[in-house]
C-alpha cells in the first residue's frame, strides 16, 4: 500500500460548479463556464474499488450546488450505503428548484439512496442571491425523511466577530432554530475568490494565509474527486483509481 495513502478514511466529489448562488465569500470565484458535472457511474465505481481496500469512515457529495445533479449524487451515495461507510454526507444551499413536489421528490431520493447526514449551507452570503421559502420547503421535506439536517453557516473573520455579515447571518440561523435547526460549527471564510474580491478589508492580509481544507501531502486523509475527473495529479475517466493511488506521490 502506497504509504502517503495508507490513512485515507474519506472520499469527497464536487459534483459540479454550476450554482444557484452568486456569493460574495466564494472560494471558487464568479462560477464562469462552470457546466461539469461529474460522472455518477464511474464516480460509484471509484467508491465501490476504494472502500474495498481503505476504511473509509465517510463520504461527502457536494457543489457548486450538488442537488443540480440529483442523480449522480444518489448513485454515489448509494454506493456508499452499499459499502458500509457509515457517514454519508451532503452540503447544499438547498436552492435547485421553487417547485414543492419536485423538492420533496428529491428529498424522498436522498432518504432511499442512504444520505444520513446534510449540512444546509444558509447565511448572509448565500441569502443575498438564495431565496429562503424553498430552502424552507427543502429543510422540512429532509426533516419529514428522517435524515440528519444541520445548518452550515460561513462565518467572516470568527463566529464571534461583529459586522453586518455576521448579524444577518445570526437572523437567519434563528429562522431556522424555530423549525428545529440548529447550526453546525460551519467554517470561516478564506480569503480566496470572491472572497478576496469582495470582502478583502475584513482579511489581514499581510499574513501568510493557509487554507483549512488543505491535505497534508504526505499523510493523506481525504480525496477529493472534481467534475472533471481530477484527483492527485490522476483523472479518473482515464485512470482506474487503484492507479492513480497506488502512483501518487507528494510534490518535493
Amino acid at each position: 500500500m502506497n504509504p502517503y495513502i495508507q490513512n485515507l478514511n474519506r472520499i469527497e466529489f464536487l459534483i459540479t460548479l454550476a450554482c444557484t448562488g452568486r456569493c460574495k465569500h466564494c472560494s471558487e470565484g464568479e462560477h464562469v463556464n462552470c457546466g461539469d458535472y461529474i460522472d455518477g457511474d464511474i464516480a460509484t465505481q471509484v467508491v465501490y474499488q476504494v472502500a474495498e481496500k481503505y476504511n473509509i469512515q465517510s463520504l461527502m457529495t457536494f457543489g457548486g450546488e450538488p442537488l443540480l445533479r440529483p442523480e449522480a449524487v444518489c448513485k454515489i451515495q448509494r454506493a456508499a450505503l452499499d459499502c458500509g461507510i457509515p457517514k454519508r454526507q451532503l452540503i447544499t444551499n438547498g436552492f435547485f428548484s421553487k417547485d414543492a413536489k419536485r423538492i420533496e421528490a428529491v428529498a424522498k431520493e436522498l432518504a432511499k439512496s442512504g444520505v444520513n447526514a446534510i449540512a444546509l449551507s444558509v447565511d448572509a452570503f448565500h441569502q443575498e442571491t438564495i431565496p429562503l421559502e424553498p430552502v424552507k420547503i427543502f429543510a422540512k421535506a429532509v426533516q419529514a425523511e428522517g435524515i440528519s439536517l444541520c445548518t452550515h453557516p460561513a462565518w467572516l473573520v470568527s463566529k464571534e466577530a461583529e459586522n453586518p455579515y455576521n448579524q444577518r447571518t445570526r437572523e437567519i440561523l434563528e429562522e431556522f432554530d424555530l423549525m428545529g435547526i440548529t447550526p453546525s460549527e460551519g467554517n470561516v471564510i478564506f480569503p480566496g475568490g470572491n472572497a478576496l474580491k469582495y470582502l478583502k478589508e475584513y482579511f489581514d492580509l499581510s499574513q501568510k494565509q493557509v487554507s483549512p481544507y488543505e491535505e497534508n501531502p504526505e499523510d493523506v486523509r481525504a480525496i477529493c474527486i472534481e467534475p472533471d475527473g481530477k484527483v492527485l495529479g490522476g483523472n479518473i475517466y482515464r485512470t482506474g483509481i487503484m492507479d492513480i493511488l497506488a502512483g501518487y506521490a507528494p510534490k518535493k
